[in-house]
């Protein structure tokens, strides 16, 4: 049986309450697979909120600004892919930006990510700013749209889609 894929932003708050969650509920355990988001989605700041407290996570602190420009935390998730790390990497700078509100377009805030799952700041930097990664990510977010992902958070299993805020309630 071939993994399910888990497509994820790190930016988005949707996906870090999916990410949260998703290793618990979906079997077997997801491949994660960090791209960007097309465009930003408007977010329900108190539906998040919600959300977050009845799941138990921490209370949501926003960024500032939100949303903020990806990039470099998504850079730096596909790095940790390519270190083993992308969940541990991806958990930890989602909980930067939304339980400790940190902008994660600001690089040491990435860092700050990075450090929490042993990965040396040094090597992340010369990550996020190599072909190789670059190169990575996009892949990652071709073979997004090959497999028909248009939202995110995205789970795909067995040719079926399935995305946004829900994804784990369906």
């Amino acid at each position: 049986m071939d993994r399910p894929l888990f497509f994820l932003d790190v930016g988005s708050p949707w996906c870090w309450l999916a990410a949260e969650r998703v290793n618990a509920v979906v079997e077997p355990v997801p491949d994660w697979i960090p791209i960007q988001a097309r465009e930003p989605v408007g977010v329900d700041r108190a539906e998040v909120e919600r959300r977050a407290s009845d799941a138990g996570l921490p209370p949501v602190r926003w960024p500032d600004p939100f949303p903020f420009d990806s990039r470099n935390a998504t850079l730096a998730a596909t790095f940790a892919k390519q270190s083993g790390r992308v969940v541990a990497f991806s958990l930890a700078a989602m909980r930067q930006a939304f339980a400790a509100g940190r902008d994660l377009s600001v690089v040491d805030n990435v860092l700050l990510a990075a450090a929490a799952c042993e990965l040396h700041p040094r090597a992340v930097l010369k990550g996020i700013e190599s072909r190789s990664v670059s190169d990575a990510l996009a892949a990652a977010e071709e073979r997004a749209r090959a497999v028909g992902v248009a939202e995110l958070p995205a789970l795909v299993s067995a040719g079926r889609v399935r995305s946004g805020a829900n994804l784990l309630d369906t």
